[in-house]
């Protein structure tokens, strides 16, 4: 007969999962978790966004300043006083609103006063009158004797 042999057998894939699995797992272990993950894709994502932005305005701001400069430089007759116009507009509008604040609060206290204001105020200087009067306490006794030994 002829010598039958078993075909030849392939290594074992058993050790090699088990390894995979056990990476596998120690990856997952250290990885960041989702939300984490996804909050640092979404800082990272957005500041791009921004420093793009920025980089934008910049570059339009001095395109800006080169197209413009010589259009101020050649009005600027004009704009001076212009600006010192509208300088000394909005600070007499300021003063205006400031003192009309000041005189419509004035007249509320003036209107209140003369309401019922005086009223409170007598009987405010009343009670004073007479707390100041009376003696209170062993300081004020004591001030006394000693001001008049006699007494």
């Amino acid at each position: 007969m002829a010598d039958w042999q078993y075909p030849p057998r392939k290594p074992s894939a058993a050790p090699f999962a088990a390894a995979a699995f056990f990476f596998i797992q120690k990856l997952r272990d250290h990885a960041p978790h989702s939300p984490r993950l996804t909050g640092f894709a979404t800082l990272v994502i957005s500041s791009a966004i921004l420093l793009f932005l920025s980089g934008l305005t910049l570059t339009a701001t001095f395109l800006a300043l080169i197209f413009f400069i010589p259009l101020i430089l050649i009005s600027s007759p004009i704009w001076i006083p212009l600006s010192i116009l509208i300088f000394i507009s909005a600070t007499f509008l300021a003063t205006l609103f400031g003192f009309s604040v000041a005189t419509a609060t004035t007249l509320s206290w003036i209107f209140k006063y003369l309401k019922n204001g005086s009223k409170r105020l007598n009987s405010t200087a009343r009670y004073s009158a007479d707390y100041a009067r009376e003696p209170h306490g062993e300081y004020f006794q004591s001030k006394a004797k000693d001001a008049a030994p006699g007494a």
